[in-house]
């Protein structure tokens, strides 16, 4: 007995000192030994000290009982059902001052099937804390997680191989030292044998000064022979070399040996052919290190025969029989400057385009003769003027070379921080760095004596490519995260998936462990622990879940608060960390790799104060839990809680797996990656009410009030929806008739962040503090509601980098204001990924147009900021790498696709900086087709932004708007075509137009100004409600007319949204004759949900009296000839900075009309004009373009307006036309067209020309010439005066600048073309009888985009 209690001292030595909880007085040695049958129960004071492995039962600890784990030299495996930590029961595994050092396994047995009675709390398969329980588990400190510091690619193994290089300059012979235990060099040096004896003798004393056993690698550079002595041929005989005596004058020769053993010699030797020839001599040798790898080292040396390109000759030109570049004929113009035989010929446009991508019919292209295009064998009569060059041959060079490579099934990985604590056998992950998370890759770690401190070999070769570095500006690091620790708590396993529903969805066994923590436990810290086969597909069973525990920090009286740090929770099933109505909790340091459902999971929404910092979440996959973990088979195929008759929508009501899932924005969460999840990364999601046992603790609404928490540092990727989103609320209703939809589906929340949650108090702006999204296949990042502000962020590689909604649904938010101010947006950027069998979108992209993947679909619209409802600020951000194509619209700033919503006029932009962004790709507003659809809904036709600096558009506050929504341009808007977009001045805002009865009807407004170019709204708002709301962007102090395409709503409430004090429109709204009305005004106030009468509108007898109206009197004319009802909407209160309405509520007018019965549709178009039309007038001056020498860009728009028109004075006709470049008015004089020729590389009007009528009738020679004499990438305007000759050849003029085939004209011409061999989106042709006018800006340098 004594021997044994001697023995057991001293191997507890090792941990033996002050905190060690094995080493309290008074433990008693605990031997249960194993039988499944033994339930044990530690309690009434007895403390006990287990000191070997055990299996048991179950092990219940209570009432005084304390169980601790010693710390021993030998690993220990506890199997048991379950261990339940009872009140003033212990467990203690280490503690924070004295870490557990040995390898324990706690191991929790048991199947879904087995006939045991399950606890009434904790469950089943369990370690349960319970109230008064005590859990101290203290694992050793190991770095939780890190970066990549260097890219690692698949199939390389970043081992440290080694190329040594060497040309003119370094003649004589090479020698490298090898150690043949490392495959590292100790040692080279270089002995020009060429020049001098001397060198001779120390290369044999060196070589005779080796180490036997070490590797000898030698070469010849240049020349090595002719001071070579005896001396040093002896001793590199003495070796092993049979060639060195025969060494001669620039001979290559190599020489491989390890020294002492002759028969492992590797000789090479040939040679010198002279000038004009390729020599080469090469030696190469297979060894194996001490650690088994197997290195090869390799010498070369030879004479290097290279090819070069020429220069690009242009002799010839298009014009007469064709371009001929021949080679006779370019021998004779540039005499010594190619050579007589070349290897390869090139041709290409004066502007880059291959011969190949012009479309041009290639009479000849060949190497021994040259290039020939024809022009009879072009269809449009005319070759492009072409360019060539030839690939000729150089003189030879020597080389040397010694390379050492390590072949070896292992890589090494540079890390960010040195891996502390990280031992051979512990098992890594290293994230995905492409857009699917499933290209995250497990290691297990090697010895590795040549590492340095960050290194660490690996197991293995990686199958993807994991970045390393900073690309384009983005930290685009691979995270790596450690997965074994010390202790190990896991549940076991069967092969495969029974007996339950899961297994409809699984095929592995998914009921595993779990680790509960109920509400009133004494203490509880967790670190340095493994968790692994965690967690059940059933409710409340999580690999660790604090369940319902109030406050766990000093505020409930937990002094050192709670905390779970420095934990791996891996291939779990069901979530990692799970926080139930508990508060104040520290989750530090924990990685969460390869779950089900929700990682970091916070349940009903009354958890606040948490602080998750430094965790890293990945391989978030769905589960069947809840609604919001499933995926779109799981919705569908999981039906229980919904009411008869649902039909599932699994986008939105399902599908919102997240990494961390966070139901009440008061926590903290810093310094986190979500790193891959079949959804988002970080979700803020709100429950409206509290349910489930959390029921009560917090009134309605109170979490959408709640003010954000702290939310720094954070990264997400790899996601399948979104890096972030800050949106949504989940359905705390049960289904019902009404709402089908399962209890806790996926609904609409609106989130409004007020000081103390309180909505009557100022508001609390959610701060988004250096927040980086990347390779997310949808969105970096949707955030909805007011305010939120992002600052330092970076998104890059997204679908959308940044979309930021609005606070509500109107008339309930606010005007509240998203911004995002300096930060970075990257469309297409260097981390090109690979492609994968599971993501199978790879194409081409960038500005190189070279394969990467892609995020949605090949042609999918790619966007840095996404301009939705707003209002929106942007300032001082840089946008880079975005680059439009043919076939495919990147933009920097893009609008919401198909979007019914409203446009804020207040959204706005300024201090924004383009990095490799064509001046075409800053902006795209959208157009009919693939992802656009046909445009046709209410928010693509009202977009608008504010560009105040002009950094955008170069027209400092000038607004951007849809190119075709003439309820906003003015007759000097500037067409930009390339981004189906205006540049215009003005005062707007914005009108709600709600009907009732009916609402499933379309409206069109018109200004009287433009009464033939109606803007045409089907509402935004589905046609089955109940009422309707048209939400359009307006001109102020304009006119405008309302139409109906039924008979006119009986209710038409008319909101005046972001209109100051005294802003006004006059409308007209069309109703049937016979109708009577009633007008009201009133102010309704949003919080109180109150509406204030404030007026009533009198009938007045004309139409001017109208503009009489006040507050508390207004008028309204009846027009019945018109069937037009006149009102004069005026704010009278003052607006908020960022509110929508006014200080006092939203103004309103109110029209109640009794409609007479069978009523045909309100359309007053036909009576309404020409009788209300006005002429268009410019109220705010155009903004004036900034000079071109204070852009922070090389490219910039040219302003070019043409008019041709025609003037009459009586009886008297008059012809004009002039074409005006940047303010400079070219005036055309003869009647026929004017040509005005800009050079489209810098802008500058190269000529103006006239052709007369009589030029143009007959066979245009003149004119036709002309054109062909025009360099390639010349922009061309034309103008007409007089009559036009409409007809004839001279057509095929217009056709080969651009104009479509069988184009029929007018008298009056007004055309943008260009000569070249693409077709710019800005062509444009305007013909009409009497006026054909364009005023647009052009690209300089005209912009080619390629072809997808």
């Amino acid at each position: 007995m004594k021997t044994c209690a001697l023995l057991l001292v001293v191997l507890l030595l090792p941990s033996a000192h002050a905190g060690c909880p094995d080493q309290e007085p008074g433990l008693q040695p605990w031997l249960p030994g194993h039988s499944k049958e033994h339930r044990v129960t530690i309690g009434y004071g007895r403390k006990v000290l287990l000191t070997t492995s055990a299996t048991v039962h179950s092990i219940e600890i209570l009432d005084g009982g304390k169980l601790v784990i010693a710390d021993t030299k030998w690993p220990i495996l506890l199997r048991t059902n379950h261990i339940l930590i009872g009140n003033k029961g212990e467990l203690h595994i280490g503690s924070q001052d004295c870490p557990y050092k040995g390898n324990l396994t706690i191991s929790l047995y048991g199947r879904l099937d087995d006939n045991v009675q399950a606890h009434g709390y904790f469950g089943r398969k369990y370690l349960g804390v319970g109230t008064g329980g005590t859990l101290e588990v203290h694992g050793q400190k190991k770095l939780s997680w890190t970066f990549l510091n260097k890219t690692l690619h698949p199939g390389e193994s970043n081992q440290n191989n080694y190329l040594f290089q060497r040309s003119w300059g370094n003649r004589g012979i090479i020698v490298h030292v090898i150690d043949p235990n490392t495959g590292t060099v100790l040692h080279n040096d270089r002995f020009d044998t060429y020049r001098s004896k001397d060198e001779s003798r120390r290369l044999s004393k060196y070589v005779d000064g080796v180490e036997a056993g070490l590797i000898l690698a030698m070469m010849v550079n240049d020349e090595g022979s002719n001071n070579l002595e005896d001396s040093a041929k002896k001793s590199l005989s003495r070796l092993g070399s049979r060639h060195i005596s025969r060494l001669g004058f620039r001979h290559p020769w190599t020489f491989i040996v390890t020294k002492g053993d002759v028969s492992s010699v590797v000789e090479d030797h040939t040679v010198y052919q002279g000038t004009k020839a390729s020599s080469v001599a090469q030696s190469s040798n297979a060894f194996q290190s001490r650690f088994g790898e197997h290195f090869t080292v390799t010498a070369s040396s030879q004479w290097l025969q290279e090819a070069e390109w020429t220069e690009w000759f242009d002799r010839d030109d298009e014009r007469g029989s064709g371009d001929w570049e021949k080679l006779s004929d370019l021998h004779k113009t540039f005499p010594d400057r190619l050579c007589s035989n070349p290897l390869d010929i090139q041709a290409e446009t004066l502007d880059g385009i291959p011969a190949n991508q012009t479309g041009d019919v290639i009479h000849k292209v060949d190497k021994n003769y040259g290039f020939v295009c024809l022009n009879k064998d072009q269809d449009h009569g005319l070759c492009h003027n072409y360019r060539v060059r030839f690939l000729c041959v150089k003189l030879v060079r020597p080389q040397a070379s010694v390379s050492i490579d390590i072949s070896t099934n292992s890589s090494v990985l540079e890390l960010a921080d040195a891996p502390e604590g990280w031992a051979s056998g512990d098992r890594i992950v290293v994230a995905s760095t492409d857009y699917s998370m499933h290209q995250a890759e497990e290691f297990t770690l090697l010895p590795c004596l040549t590492c340095t401190p960050n290194q660490i070999k690996v197991a293995g070769k990686p199958q993807f490519i994991h970045m390393g570095e900073e690309v384009d500006g983005v930290d685009m690091r691979a995270e790596v995260g450690l997965l074994s620790r010390n202790i190990l708590l896991r549940g076991e396993m069967e092969s495969g998936c029974y007996g339950n529903e899961a297994c409809n969805f699984f095929d592995f066994d998914t009921f595993g462990g779990h680790l509960k923590v109920e509400r009133g436990f004494r203490a509880v810290h967790i670190s340095g622990v493994e968790l692994q086969h965690m967690g059940q597909q059933t409710m409340g069973h999580y690999p660790v879940h604090f369940h319902m525990n109030g406050d766990v920090d000093q505020l409930g009286g937990y002094d050192p608060p709670t905390s779970v740090s420095d934990l791996s929770i891996h291939h779990s099933f069901s979530r990692c960390i799970t926080i139930h109505a508990s508060n104040g909790l520290l989750v530090k340091d924990v990685v969460g790799y390869d779950s089900l459902g929700h990682c970091f999971f916070m349940e009903d929404g009354p958890e606040e104060r948490n602080t998750f910092d430094h965790c890293l979440g990945l391989v978030v996959r769905a589960g069947t839990l809840l609604p919001s973990d499933r995926d779109s088979k799981m919705c569908r195929g999981i039906t229980d809680g919904a009411y008869p008759g649902y039909v599932a929508n699994p986008r939105q009501d399902c599908s919102a797996t997240s990494t961390f899932w966070i139901a009440n924005p008061n926590n903290d969460v810093m310094n986190c990656a979500a790193a891959g999840s079949e959804e988002t990364g970080f979700w803020f999601i709100f429950h409206h009410v509290p349910t489930g046992p959390s029921e009560g603790l917090y009134s309605p609404g109170h979490t959408e009030y709640t003010p954000l928490g702290q939310f720094t540092n954070n990264r997400a990727h790899s996601n399948n929806r979104a890096g972030m989103i800050l949106d949504n609320g989940v359905k705390t209703t049960q289904a019902n008739d009404k709402d089908k939809r399962p209890f806790l589906s996926l609904v609409g929340a609106r989130y409004s962040p007020h000081q103390d949650a309180d909505p009557f108090k100022p508001r609390a702006p959610a701060l988004i503090h250096h927040f980086v999204a990347y390779k997310n296949q949808d969105h970096g990042a949707w955030l909805r509601g007011g305010d939120v502000w992002l600052d330092d962020c970076q998104f890059a590689d997204n679908g959308i980098g940044l979309t930021l909604a609005s606070g509500g649904t109107f008339p309930d938010d606010d005007g509240s204001h998203q911004q995002v101010k300096n930060s970075l947006f990257v469309g297409e950027s260097d981390n090109r990924g690979m492609p994968t069998p599971d993501h199978q979108v790879w194409g081409p992209g960038g500005s190189d147009l070279a394969g990467r993947t892609l995020p949605l679909g090949i042609d999918f619209p790619i966007r840095g900021m996404q301009i939705y409802d707003g209002p929106v600020n942007l300032q001082n951000c840089t946008f880079r790498k975005y680059v439009g194509l043919d076939g495919r619209h990147a933009s920097a700033f893009g609008f919401r696709l198909n979007n019914t919503w409203q446009s804020c006029p207040k959204n706005n932009i300024t201090g924004v900086t383009f990095d490799h962004v064509p001046i075409t790709s800053r902006v795209f507003f959208g157009e009919p087709g693939p992802w656009f659809n046909t445009m046709e809904l209410d928010g693509d036709k009202i977009t608008i932004v504010h560009d105040i600096d002009g950094s955008v558009s170069e027209y400092p506050g000038a607004f951007l708007v849809k190119e075709d929504n003439w309820l906003l341009r003015h007759p000097d808007c500037i067409d930009v075509p390339d981004w189906r977009a205006a540049i215009c001045s003005g005062h707007y805002a914005q009108i709600y137009i709600r009907t009732r009865n009916p609402a499933n009807l379309n409206m069109q407004m018109v200004r009287d100004d433009y009464p033939d170019r109606p803007l045409t709204l089907k509402g935004a708002l589905d046609k089955r409600k109940h009422y309707q709301q048209f939400q359009p962007v307006v001109t102020l102090a304009k006119s405008y007319t309302v139409h109906w395409d039924q008979a006119a709503p009986a209710e038409v409430t008319i909101w005046l949204i972001n209109f100051n004090k005294y802003d006004w429109i006059n409308v007209g709204l069309c109703y049937p004759q016979g109708t009577n009305f009633t007008v009201i005004s009133d102010v309704h106030d949003r919080l109180t949900k109150v509406t204030r009468k404030t007026g009533v509108f009198m009938r007045a007898g004309s139409k001017e009296k109208v503009d009489q109206s006040t507050v508390a009197r207004g008028y309204y004319y009846w027009e019945e000839d018109t069937g037009l009802l006149f009102l004069k909407i005026t704010a009278h209160s003052e607006r908020k900075q960022f509110a929508f309405c006014s200080s006092k509520g939203c103004e309103r007018v109110k029209i109640l009309a009794i409609i007479p019965k069978g009523s045909p549709p309100s359309n007053c178009m036909a009576q309404a004009y020409p009788k209300h039309a006005t002429l268009p007038i410019v109220d705010v001056p155009m903004p004036k373009k900034i000079p071109n020498a204070r852009l922070r860009s090389p490219e910039h728009f040219l302003e070019v307006r043409l008019e041709s028109y025609n003037t009459r004075f009586f009886h008297i006709k008059e012809d004009f036309a002039f074409t005006e470049v940047n303010g400079r008015k070219l005036y055309q004089r003869e009647d026929g067209v004017q040509l005005t020729v800009i050079d489209g590389h810098d802008g500058k009007v190269v000529d103006s020309k006239d052709f007369k009528n009589s030029i143009l009738q007959g066979i245009p020679a003149q004119i036709d010439k002309y054109v062909s004499g025009l360099r390639d990438g010349s922009i061309v305007l034309i103008t007409s005066k007089g009559r036009l000759v409409t007809r004839g050849p001279w057509i095929k003029v217009l056709e080969r600048l651009g104009a479509e085939k069988n184009i029929k004209l007018k008298d009056k011409l007004a055309f943008v073309g260009f000569k070249g061999s693409f077709l710019p989106d800005w062509i444009n042709l305007e013909v009409d009888a009497n006026q054909a006018k364009i005023h647009q800006v052009l690209p300089v340098p005209v912009v080619h985009k390629m072809k997808l």
